[in-house]
């Protein structure tokens, strides 16, 4: 592992770090927010998946969590979206499939398979590096996530229910096999038969009787761009009410898809973990 740079932070340390990576075939940079309490004892972790496009640094040039992360005592990690330079043909030409587009599942279609393995990346391989090496309590981990990664937060969260305590999304993806952005990635990456996606759905996985460690909570902007056409939070809540799975779904007025709205209620989910992990 590669240090590409740490800064001073409220109180505790800002990093980005770099490694080769067994699962995507590429190197990767992730991002890690130690607060001060890592000093004296290891934190508990709450990991943030990002969006369409973005790499580590949106998350932690723009939310503005840290202060949140030092006041709870909370490690916060930001991994990458996809892998980067795999070499494939058209994968930087979209901005919703290939690069900066990885949707947090392991591609079974070729040339994407041998690279494009997010969901292990994100669940296995990332989370045993920053155990070895950082001062993190791996018994107590939360996730959360913006769009696509609001989409990979709860996927995860909802398959993984030991391993996270707490699940929170912003404006998350909800259920992208009845989407374009997500009929596109999953066709992409898992083919054509729908049957593969409901395990990265999270709609269809809490039909499938799929559940969370505890309540989910998404915020949501009702002013957001996307929330009709690729968002789909009605059609979560829906599935959630019928199965029993308790959910609290807070539409945000004014609000649209931005790091302005992210930035407006991070502190409400870095204490909605800390209470989960604390």
């Amino acid at each position: 592992m590669e240090t590409v740079g740490e800064n001073r932070c409220f109180g505790g340390t800002q990093g980005v770090y770099r490694h080769a990576s067994g699962e995507t075939g590429t190197d990767m940079q992730f991002a890690v927010y130690l607060p001060p309490q890592a000093r004296d004892a290891s934190v508990p972790v709450l990991w943030y998946l990002s969006g369409l496009t973005c790499t580590e640094e949106n998350f932690t040039a723009k939310a503005g969590a840290q202060r949140y992360a030092a006041e709870h005592g909370l490690a916060l990690v930001a991994p990458d979206t996809s892998p980067r330079g795999a070499g494939i043909e058209g994968e930087d030409d979209d901005y919703d499939f290939g690069s900066g587009a990885g949707f947090y599942v392991d591609a079974t279609e070729s040339p994407w398979s041998a690279n494009y393995r997010m969901y292990s990346y994100v669940t296995r391989e990332l989370p045993a590096l920053v155990g070895a090496n950082f001062a993190v309590d791996m018994d107590r981990q939360g996730i959360t996530g913006h769009s696509m990664g609001g989409h990979g937060a709860l996927t995860i969260g909802l398959r993984n229910p030991d391993t996270y305590r707490s699940v929170s999304a912003f404006a998350p993806i909800c259920a992208p096999s009845q989407c374009p952005w997500g009929e596109k990635a999953l066709g992409g990456y898992l083919g054509e038969d729908r049957s593969a996606w409901a395990g990265h759905d999270a709609t269809a996985l809490v039909e499938a009787g799929a559940r969370a460690n505890g309540t989910l909570l998404i915020d949501q902007g009702d002013a957001d761009q996307f929330l009709e056409r690729e968002l789909n939070p009605k059609l979560f809540a829906a599935a959630c009410e019928r199965a029993g799975q308790p959910l609290e779904l807070r539409m945000q007025r004014g609000y649209d898809h931005s790091y302005y709205f992210i930035a407006s209620f991070i502190g409400e989910h870095v204490a909605f973990h800390a209470e989960a992990l604390t």
